[in-house]
């Protein structure tokens, strides 16, 4: 297992700029344990919680592009945007799938949680009602939100490519669903930065939306694996307080990315001339896109 972690890290030569392309792949849920972890369950469901988000985020960020597009006259931009939504409808779908088959498997009802997500990015973050300049500036606030949440998405997928979960017994399949998918936010790192640059969104606003994002983001995680404790059957029903300890002791371990790096990658956003780029490595992405098992049973 330990070659393996070697092999996601090795450092090869950049590949310079990919086109993104969606892949297509496939999954096999049959019998995935609920604890993908079998000895980090809250981890495990601190990382689940994401599948309870992501899908209507992605749809958002999908929508948001779609209503932009006609207003992009770089080609070059506008070939990276549609790359962007195909890879992402496809998360959308597969994270879907998860929510339907692995939870409910472990006696977990995810609706009511999703609910609230479907409000917050459908109504909250969908289109705008007005017209004219107000509607305009509404989606430039809206692409804005999605390259503040891109970046946690790019810092999250650069920590799972490298992290050991092997020496947490983790499930292959749901390793790999969080790798592929990872590696192809890291390869897609710098997209929702430079719309939100093309569209005006400058330095003061971006970093307006981050102060808001990131504390909302944080709240939209705990209150996921909270839900999902709760719903558990065979966890206690922790409090925030207790909950916390678990997720510092994972943090601690390993099985989950560490507060004081999550913070400063934040804090990296508000430093003039931030670059994405900085975040991840395309060609450790690339690579491990290659050899995805996901990716690799749709060819066979």
């Amino acid at each position: 297992m330990k070659l393996l972690r070697r092999d996601r890290r090795r450092v090869e030569t950049d590949p310079g700029e990919v086109a993104l392309h969606a892949r297509d792949v496939r999954f096999d849920w049959t019998d995935t344990p609920l604890h993908w972890m079998p000895a980090e369950p809250v981890a495990s469901h601190l990382i689940n919680a994401l599948n309870l988000l992501l899908p209507e985020g992605e749809r958002m960020f999908c929508a948001a592009y779609a209503e932009a597009l006609p207003s992009v006259r770089d080609a070059k931009l506008r070939e990276a945007m549609l790359g962007f939504i195909g890879q992402e409808a496809m998360h959308a779908a597969t994270h879907d799938r998860v929510l339907r088959e692995v939870l409910a498997a472990g006696g977990i009802d995810p609706e009511p949680y999703v609910r609230q997500a479907e409000y917050l990015f459908r109504k909250t973050l969908g289109p705008g009602g007005a017209d004219g300049v107000a509607r305009g500036q509404h989606l430039v606030e809206r692409l804005a939100v999605i390259a503040c949440l891109e970046h946690f998405f790019a810092y999250l997928g650069d920590w799972v490519l490298n992290a050991d979960l092997e020496k947490f017994d983790a499930d292959p399949r749901v390793a790999d669903l969080f790798r592929w998918h990872g590696a192809e936010e890291v390869e897609h790192r710098h997209v929702a930065h430079d719309v939100a640059v093309y569209f005006e969104a400058g330095y003061v606003r971006r970093a307006a939306v981050m102060t808001i994002v990131f504390p909302i983001f944080l709240v939209l995680v705990a209150r996921g694996t909270k839900y999902l404790v709760h719903r558990d059957p065979r966890l206690p029903d922790h409090g925030y307080p207790r909950l916390l300890t678990h997720i510092v002791g994972a943090m601690w371990r390993g099985a989950l990315p560490g507060a004081p790096s999550l913070v400063r990658s934040a804090l990296s956003t508000f430093l003039p001339g931030y670059d994405p780029e900085s975040v991840g490595s395309t060609a450790q992405a690339v690579a491990y896109l290659a050899t995805s098992p996901a990716a690799q049973a749709t060819a066979s």
